[in-house]
């Protein structure tokens, strides 16, 4: 304990005075401080309080010289009307000036007027002689040339008259021809006439009276069963034996007819009104292919291709309409007819 005392009453240990020295700086430092944030806010203040004060005198010159703008444009307005009637009056009194100055011109040189217009009445009286001069020199250009069109129609009429001449001779030579080319057609047709009948007879001698083949108008008929089988377009032996005959006629045919005579055998290929099944697929088919095999087994016995055609009618054309047996078997049928081409 005395030691304890010894160290407290030591000079070297008392650290007081210089706290107290510090804080005293610290506190002195802060009121500074303040005593400058003092000043400039008082500083501030001033300066904020001036520029209001400015800004209120800017505002108040502002409205004076928009007070002194609006009278300004006012007295503008006015110094326009009053210029414009100045325009008006000065407008007015030129006028005035001009037209006394007309008056007075006119009184003056009215005598000048007469004597100019006396002297434009001479020229126009001139100007007018020389147009009826050139007026009565285009009026005997065009009295010529009238005269000349006049010919040239005349001209034109005579070649008209000549050619409706040449027309009618031409058409009573045209009429001449169609009667001639009438009388010698129908020499033609009489002497197919002739030789289609002369066929005909050929072939009743050459096929008789057989049940199977009809004359029915200027065709002969057969009915397909001589020739081929229900719906192929095979010819049958049978068929072909009666065509070799049918060709040997046909041959010495071409050997009579002229030339110039244009005939050929038609071949005609029917079926009746019932579908099929098998190889053709319509009765078009089958019809147009026995047509066919006829034309080309006739071709091959020597007859001019030329001189026949194959056509198919199918069910289309038949000559009993009845839904019996006995009216299909009649409708089935290949039919040749000797006619023109």
């Amino acid at each position: 304990m005395g030691l304890a005392r010894g160290r407290r009453n030591d000079p070297g240990f008392n650290y007081w005075p210089g706290f107290v020295d510090a804080l005293s700086t610290l506190v002195l430092a802060i009121v500074f401080l303040l005593s400058v944030f003092l000043v400039v806010q008082f500083f501030l203040s001033q300066e904020v309080t001036g520029k209001d004060k400015a800004l209120e005198e800017l505002n108040a010159k502002l409205a004076q010289l928009n007070d002194m703008l609006s009278l300004e444009k006012l007295g503008k307005l006015n110094l326009d009307d009053q210029l414009s009637q100045l325009r008006a009056g000065l407008a007015s009194a030129v006028a005035e000036r001009d037209r006394v100055k007309g008056l007075y011109d006119g009184l003056a040189g009215a005598g000048n007027d007469a004597a100019g217009r006396a002297g434009e009445l001479n020229r126009a009286l001139d100007s007018e002689k020389q147009l009826s001069a050139r007026a009565l020199a285009q009026v005997e250009v065009l009295n010529q040339q009238i005269s000349a069109l006049r010919r040239q129609l005349a001209a034109l009429e005579e070649a008209l008259e000549a050619s409706e001449k040449r027309d009618k001779e031409s058409q009573g030579k045209i009429a001449d021809l169609g009667q001639r080319l009438n009388v010698a057609l129908a020499k033609r047709v009489q002497e197919l006439s002739r030789y289609r009948s002369e066929f005909f007879g050929r072939l009743r001698a050459i096929l008789g009276n057989r049940p199977d083949v009809r004359i029915v108008g200027d065709r002969f008929v057969f009915q397909s069963e001589v020739f081929f089988d229900t719906g192929q377009a095979l010819l049958l032996p049978e068929g072909r034996a009666e065509l070799d005959k049918l060709a040997s006629a046909l041959i010495d045919l071409d050997k009579q007819i002229p030339s110039e005579i244009a005939w050929v055998l038609r071949v005609d290929g029917h079926t009746d009104v019932r579908p099929i099944a098998g190889l053709f697929k319509s009765n078009w088919e089958l019809s147009s292919a026995r047509a066919i095999s006829v034309v080309q087994y006739l071709i091959s016995l020597g007859v001019p291709a030329q001189r026949l055609v194959a056509a198919g009618f199918a069910e289309f054309q038949p000559l009993d309409t009845a839904a019996t047996e006995e009216a299909y078997k009649r409708n089935r049928r290949i039919e040749l007819k000797l006619t023109e081409r």
